[in-house]
């Protein structure tokens, strides 16, 4: 299986987000060797915009074989076209349709190889379309509220009639993806536009496993569970 790293180079949370180092290496680094350690996964390919990324890329082992579109690059582009545009590239490369394929992005610097070959497996197992990482959702979907412009709250609308002041065992367990790993399917995103139908899979991860980089402090408890990881090891 093919797995496309996407990282383009306009961070507006983090600049440089995707080669900004973590434990001594570049964030994206994390997510490459993951991929190339994992005996499931036959090509690791960085799709960019970033001449700075393409080389850190490169440098750790990934191919960068094109470099994203402008179009493909701006902050209102659709995932989907990067990744359509990613597996039509390698289909007129090789001559043979991408039918199926792994995103991992480059935030998920905690998930590594153990989780990309269980999820690879799991996917086979279950006869999916597509597969999608979870973990277990912080708090009880009742819990949420919106606030009006004087600052007075409202229940959000979402889970049963008095989830929002339940205890937290009184309620369901929910599920949120956590961006670590998509196994995707080239037909149902070309034809829908979607990574969901009715034969999706989740593959359950930690939530230690599952922290996902979108602001500065995330880079802090990101590289202190990593150092806590490895000292496991």
């Amino acid at each position: 299986m093919i797995a496309f790293i996407p990282a383009r180079g306009g961070s507006k949370g983090v600049p440089g987000k995707n080669i900004k180092e973590i434990c001594g290496k570049p964030l994206i680094a994390h997510t490459i060797e993951a991929a190339l350690k994992a005996d499931k996964i036959d090509r690791v390919i960085v799709t960019t915009d970033d001449e700075d990324i393409a080389r850190v890329a490169r440098e750790a082992g990934a191919e960068v074989p094109f470099m994203r579109p402008a179009e493909l690059a701006s902050d209102t582009a659709s995932a989907v076209d990067v990744y359509l545009h990613a597996a039509e590239f390698v289909a007129n490369e090789t001559g043979e349709p991408v039918e199926k394929f792994m995103v991992l992005l480059p935030t998920a610097p905690l998930r590594d190889e153990k989780n990309i070959n269980e999820a690879i497996e799991q996917f086979e197992k279950d006869g999916a379309t597509t597969l999608i990482s979870f973990t277990e959702a912080e708090c009880p979907v009742g819990w949420y509220h919106t606030m009006d412009e004087e600052g007075r709250i409202k229940n959000a609308g979402f889970g049963a009639k008095g989830s929002n002041v339940a205890n937290r065992q009184t309620n369901a367990t929910y599920y949120i993806p956590n961006g670590a790993i998509y196994i995707l399917d080239y037909k149902l995103l070309k034809e829908q536009r979607t990574y969901y139908c009715d034969n999706t899979y989740a593959y359950i991860m930690s939530r230690a496993d599952s922290i996902d980089i979108d602001y500065p402090i995330d880079f802090e408890i990101a590289e202190f569970m990593m150092k806590k990881k490895l000292g496991n090891n």
